[in-house]
């Protein structure tokens, strides 16, 4: 879901002074564990965990100007256990006319909104209820930014009517009976609605059937054959024309439809078009980063109503309007946060997180030059303060759930780093790919995230979670340096927003080097502590120009960037690598290690962009041969296990 609180540049870009419906947002009783209902007693809550969801089916009749609904809802289920009750949410000022379990009509009770029915089933038995119900979802300000289930409304842009439905994080039983728990996602589910024949509605899945019922009535009959969980089951109805187009991305079996939901009004589709088709290039970008978009099968699209941003329902995103970073940001979550949901809304990070860093690459892939004002932009944000953690402790406060600086902002940033330390694209993004395949259809946390991306890259992500997804606060840092011959002596010192609780961050840091009558060169250096020393061997000439981070890959301030005539060569922690060389220099195929420490430490070739070509372990006097290294400089670290690093420049020439 993204909401936009700066949707006027938007609508002064499109040439429309108006806007769409500013949603706040409100706080929940605090009482229930993360991952489920936020209505329900920890008791009510242990009931609802004693089956499993396999099929929501939705049978309502509808209009585009009342929220009132009036149908059945039916859950499918299969017992965990011996049952004799189960428990399901359902609003309490809806009236239910009747409930039947396996067809038979049952009594019920109802305390609030948790409603228990008689059901008699064995351990893997299946069950179905089914609620006949009508009345009216509660207004859109008691809880606007997780919806209010259902919300009618006119577009202040456009006039238009709409009634869309809006369930995260917890208001899908504002409008249909269910269980709210994150995981446990349905196989599929299926609804129906019926509407006044100058209407259509748009819902998940496959749109299966049209029918006319006669008497100004129309029925649309949505399918959809996929794993999801309740909060992305979505109705919107209003007086929409249809425009799709297709996606083609490279090794898709089919074309991808993308079926859109338009307002019916003749300025409206004319305004949006191209922002529309521009969704099939997103596709086949996404498609190519995070692998097949998941329900290729079926279709994506979007719904029109007024809001000011869009909510991610599966397969048919409900938008306010459309332009590149709110289109491409709601279609990324149909990889992060549909196909793989977060298992708890602590780490709603790996949905939206992951769905702001998608607009980046949009910009880097569609936009070059953009994408680099958009991370500082970013990076801005979350320094706008001086706290907050990425990890969500307060999930039931919705406020703190999709907060922009910290869920949003501060999640894209410390993915884009989590690339950097990676340094290597490739590598990056089949991570993503494999995670995407292993974790389908299902949720994850942060931590099996972390977990996955360790396993996968070999990278030690522990310090990095524990100082940007837990901790709090950036880092300012300053640099000292001292010319001395060709070589160079360094410093790199940082402070941190918040000392008492993150006093240190250990990513490395990339350092720029403008060099007389030579290239810049970019040499990236591990940080271990609040102050760091390293002897920079061969770099040439400085002009007295130095960078921090260039590259924009670390949420972080600049403070000072002086020369100190008292820095010397071989300082403290780097003594036993003062003297490591390697000759000849420059070489044509094969290099010599002399001069080091006894014992083995390890040896890293990278480009001049600081991007990793190689890495192997090496000893003292040891013969290398750099046969696959075209003519030019490279970078050469040398590292040993106590994290002592000597850093050279070396040049091929063949």
């Amino acid at each position: 879901m993204k909401l936009l609180f700066s949707f006027f540049l938007f609508f002064s870009f499109l040439g429309i002074n108006a806007q769409e419906t500013m949603t706040q947002c409100s706080k929940r009783d605090h009482r229930i564990p993360h991952t489920k209902s936020a209505t329900l007693t920890v008791n009510q809550i242990a009931e609802t965990e004693k089956y499993d969801i396999h099929f929501y089916q939705l049978d309502l009749s509808m209009n585009n100007i009342s929220t009132h609904v009036n149908g059945t809802g039916s859950i499918h289920a299969t017992a965990k256990q011996p049952l004799d009750s189960a428990l399901f949410e359902l609003f309490s000022t809806f009236t239910i006319t009747q409930i039947r379990v396996n067809n038979v009509p049952v009594g019920f009770s109802r305390v609030f909104s948790a409603v228990k029915v008689p059901v008699y089933a064995l351990a893997n038995e299946s069950f179905i209820i089914e609620v006949d119900y009508n009345g009216t979802p509660p207004t859109a300000q008691s809880n606007p930014l997780g919806g209010s289930g259902m919300t009618a409304a006119a577009s202040p842009s456009w006039g238009n009517k709409v009634v869309w439905s809006l369930s995260e994080p917890f208001s899908a039983f504002e409008w249909f009976p269910c269980k709210q728990s994150l995981t446990d996602k349905a196989d599929s589910c299926a609804v129906s609605i019926t509407v006044p024949d100058s209407c259509k509605a748009g819902s998940n899945g496959l749109l299966e059937h049209v029918t006319p019922l006669g008497n100004g009535f129309t029925r649309y009959d949505w399918k959809h054959r996929h794993p999801i969980d309740y909060y992305l089951i979505s109705v919107s109805v209003a007086k929409y024309i249809e425009y799709n187009v297709y996606a083609n991305p490279v090794g898709a079996p089919n074309p991808i439809l993308i079926q859109n939901y338009i307002y019916d009004n003749p300025a409206t589709l004319p305004n949006f078009q191209a922002d529309i088709d521009e969704t099939a290039a997103f596709i086949e970008l996404y498609y190519d980063l995070y692998g097949p978009y998941p329900f290729e099968d079926e279709k994506y699209g979007h719904c029109m109503a007024p809001i000011s941003g869009g909510m991610e329902h599966q397969t048919m995103t409900t938008q306010g309007f459309f332009e590149k970073s709110l289109t491409s940001h709601e279609l990324a979550h149909q990889w992060w946060g549909d196909n793989v949901t977060c298992a708890s809304w602590c780490d709603i990070w790996l949905n939206e997180g992951f769905a702001s860093y998608s607009e980046y690459l949009m910009l880097e892939h569609l936009y070059p030059g953009q994408q680099g004002p958009s991370m500082q932009q970013v990076h801005n944000s979350v320094m706008s303060q001086v706290g907050g953690s990425v990890w969500v402790l307060d999930s039931l406060n919705e406020s703190r759930i999709f907060d922009g600086r910290l869920t949003y902002d501060k999640g894209s940033g410390i993915i884009h780093s989590m690339r950097y330390l990676v340094n290597n694209d490739n590598l990056f993004f089949n991570a993503l790919r494999a995670f995407q395949v292993t974790f389908k259809d299902s949720t994850a946390t942060g931590i099996e995230f972390k977990l996955f991306m360790e396993n996968f890259t070999s990278v030690d992500f522990t310090p990095f979670f524990n100082q940007w997804y837990f901790g709090e606060g950036f880092p300012t840092y300053s640099v000292k340096w001292n010319q001395i011959g060709n070589d160079v002596a360094l410093e790199i010192s940082h402070m941190t927003s918040m000392q008492l609780i993150t006093p240190t961050f250990t990513n490395p840091i990339d350092i720029r080097f403008v060099r007389q009558g030579q290239a810049d060169t970019v040499i990236r250096l591990n940080i271990h502590s609040n102050q760091d020393q390293f002897s920079l061997y061969n770099l040439g000439t400085l002009t007295g120009t130095l960078s921090i981070d260039p590259s924009n890959w670390i949420m972080n301030q600049v403070g000072t960037v002086s020369q100190d005539p008292s820095l010397v060569l071989g300082m403290t922690s780097h003594e036993t690598l003062k003297n490591l060389s390697i000759y000849p220099n420059p070489s044509n195929e094969s290099i010599t290690v002399a001069n080091g420490p006894i014992g083995t430490y390890v040896m890293s070739v990278m480009d001049m962009s600081g991007k990793e070509i190689s890495t192997q372990v090496v000893t003292n006097h040891q013969n290398i041969r750099l046969s696959d290294l075209s003519n030019g400089t490279y970078i050469i670290s040398f590292l040993l296990p106590t994290g002592q690093r000597k850093t050279l420049l070396h040049q091929i020439k063949k």
